[in-house]
């Protein structure tokens, strides 16, 4: 088992890979750097080993499906996962791993918004992405996560073995960052000093698609991790229109004893049932997530249990 894991997914960055293999080497001299390249068609994965790396290769596209194999395949004490475009800075790698390794910490998250973020991004549109993202997030998971979208955060053993990932794309984090917050594991912000690319090295995420990849997510993790509240809402709005076109029956039927409007009762009756079974619906979903709940924890404890015997083998072929 690696003390300190380096996972750095690449597509297509012979530009910048280089040099972000040998700053974390620096920085981390105690680390295994491992670079995933994602069907590169430069020679990202060339350059990557030649400055130190440890070079391996996921086939399904996708940063989703690039983080699944790492986690699947790296043992380590603590992970630190960062993109491999330079726009992080190496030197905030030490502090991230010593909030895992010595502060429990389960996810530490690379904040780029609280400081130059704004400045350094010169994509309007990705600065109000980020912001409308955290915004939804904080206000619906009742979370402090500083930065959602950000590629650089550092896990424990835990978190990496307990993660299911289910997202392809560039929503990985947003999943990564609900699950945290809806399994009640310890996250930690560091506040890092953002820059932008380097002229030549183009981003990947696109603002439009990927952007309503990353709300769709939400929605649908919204739904799933807080399901009362999600199908309450659904039931309040229909109940509310049930209402807001029953009570002008109801009116003429006290005053004049007739309900000419039959259709619209019928469909004022039809509501109001839709929101009674939505609201129903979200009871059983809110109990079958406390299940699911319950069973996290164990697996939360067969995965620690997982890292002390591998310490102790560890701790024996060194010994021997």
């Amino acid at each position: 088992m690696d003390k300190i894991a380096v996972l750095i997914p690449c597509y297509n960055e012979s530009k910048t890979i280089e040099k972000v293999v040998s700053d974390f080497r620096t920085v981390l001299p105690d680390a295994v750097i491992y670079v995933y390249d994602n069907n590169s068609s430069d020679n990202t994965a060339d350059i990557a080993e030649a400055a130190g790396a440890v070079v391996r290769h996921e086939y399904m596209q996708g940063k989703g499906s690039v983080i699944r194999r790492m986690f699947g395949e790296i043992d380590a004490k603590c992970y630190i996962m960062v993109d491999g475009d330079d726009t992080y800075p190496a030197e905030s790698a030490r502090e991230m791993a010593n909030l895992v390794l010595f502060h429990q910490a389960d996810m530490v998250v690379g904040d780029r918004l609280s400081s130059t973020y704004f400045e350094e991004n010169k994509r309007p549109f990705h600065n109000f992405g980020n912001t409308l993202v955290k915004k939804s997030i904080n206000l619906l998971f009742e979370n402090n996560i500083k930065d959602i979208m950000t590629g650089y955060r550092a896990f424990s053993y835990r978190f990496v073995k307990t993660f299911p990932v289910l997202s392809r794309g560039f929503e990985i984090e947003t999943e990564m960052s609900i699950h945290a917050v809806d399994k009640n594991l310890q996250v930690e912000n560091v506040i890092i000093e953002y820059r932008d690319r380097p002229e030549g090295s183009v981003s990947k995420l696109d603002t439009y698609s990927d952007g309503f990849k990353v709300l769709r997510t939400i929605g649908r993790l919204f739904a799933t991790y807080r399901p009362l509240r999600y199908f309450g809402i659904i039931a309040g709005v229909l109940m509310a229109v049930a209402a807001a076109f029953f009570v002008p029956v109801l009116a003429e039927y006290i005053e004049t004893g007739l309900v000419p409007r039959f259709p619209t009762l019928i469909a004022c009756g039809f509501l109001a049932i839709a929101a009674i079974q939505a609201f129903f619906a979200g009871m059983i979903l809110n109990n079958l997530h406390r299940k699911d709940r319950q069973e996290f924890e164990i697996e939360l404890y067969r995965a620690m249990d997982e890292k002390r015997r591998k310490d102790s083998e560890g701790r024996q072929e060194e010994v021997n």
